[in-house]
């Protein structure tokens, strides 16, 4: 499923992403980016690969490149400034620096000193970014490194040892198997074989799914069944019941009931809209009717109240941000 995957694109070749919004949660995904994402004010929910945590203001929280995450975010207010960038922007030879937890409290800011180099960074990314004057790149980049570096130098790192071994193991094989389930979603892709393919029990692999992705194995296929078939619907023409056995359903009946627990309408229903391409496609949008996709960024960040202002301070351009 797209909204999984996250590839974005960026204004120019330096592969450097700055913005910032209010209110806001993101559904489940992955990048090969590194993200660092400053709560400014408020609070926010987040799950990153096995931690599940509540930041608030002042409290920076870091993603690093392959890490599974989400924020259900829908009750809390927040504004969230992200940076996302490219792990060759610090060297062309990183690897995940498995830090011991994700979370960097605004008190431990403080005790290492960072808490003033973290807000230049972001004002110091802002400015660059827009402007985009002389030896910009140049100065985003020695910026980061700085922060990035001195960050390193203080924060604990996990053990080598083979549990983390085998995690980081686990975590690729999850990977490998949602680009299966993209590429094969008509096929009859059940729980068991899902479990197999990641030499795990069902049990434990349901655990380990719902962990990781914030909702469960089925709901999971049936959202990239419904999104295919979405798509079939708009612009194939062909009959509702070859569509349904297309996308991976057996039956019409199964279908239905389906597609409109996600999307809220039947497929007859969208087919009579006036405008299909303004359904949002999202396990969030269930659940809240005043969640909606934030304009003009990726699909997987969605907005908690739909009476909120996005707080874009870089202007981004329209993104085909997943493959």
């Amino acid at each position: 499923m797209k909204a999984f995957h996250e590839v974005r694109n960026y204004r120019s070749d330096f592969m450097v992403w700055q913005c910032a919004y209010t209110n806001i949660s993101f559904l489940a995904h992955w990048h090969q980016e590194i993200e660092l994402i400053y709560l400014r004010s408020g609070s926010a929910r987040f799950c990153i690969n096995e931690h599940n945590f509540t930041a608030r203001a002042g409290d920076l929280v870091l993603i690093d490149t392959g890490d599974f995450h989400y924020s259900d975010s829908s009750e809390m207010k927040n504004e969230l400034d992200f940076l996302i960038f490219d792990p060759s922007v610090i060297s062309p030879l990183y690897r995940h620096s498995n830090y011991a937890h994700p979370l960097i409290s605004s008190e431990m800011l403080k005790n290492c000193g960072l808490t003033e180099e973290l807000a230049s960074l972001f004002d110091t990314a802002h400015t660059e970014l827009q402007e985009q004057k002389p030896y910009y790149q140049e100065i985003v980049t020695a910026s980061l490194r700085s922060f990035w570096y001195r960050l390193r130098r203080v924060l604990p790192r996990e053990a080598m040892d083979t549990s983390r071994n085998r995690r980081s193991h686990m975590l690729e094989e999850m990977q490998q198997l949602l680009a299966y389930m993209d590429s094969h979603y008509s096929e009859d892709i059940t729980l068991s074989f899902a479990a197999e393919k990641m030499n795990f029990s069902e049990s434990y692999f349901s655990r380990v799914f719902k962990r990781l992705m914030g909702i469960n194995f089925v709901t999971y296929l049936n959202m990239i069944r419904v999104e295919h078939a979405a798509t079939e619907l708009k612009i194939s023409g062909n009959r509702v019941l070859d569509i349904a056995l297309s996308s991976g359903f057996n039956n019409i009946r199964t279908f239905n009931r389906v597609f409109k627990e996600i999307t809220g309408y039947t497929p007859s229903q969208f087919l009579s809209l006036d405008d299909p391409d303004s359904i949002n496609l999202s396990y969030y949008k269930r659940k809240s009717p005043h969640q909606e996709f934030v304009e003009y960024d990726s699909l997987t960040l969605v907005r908690n109240d739909e009476r909120s202002v996005s707080h874009e301070k870089t202007n981004p351009v329209p993104q085909t941000p997943h493959s």
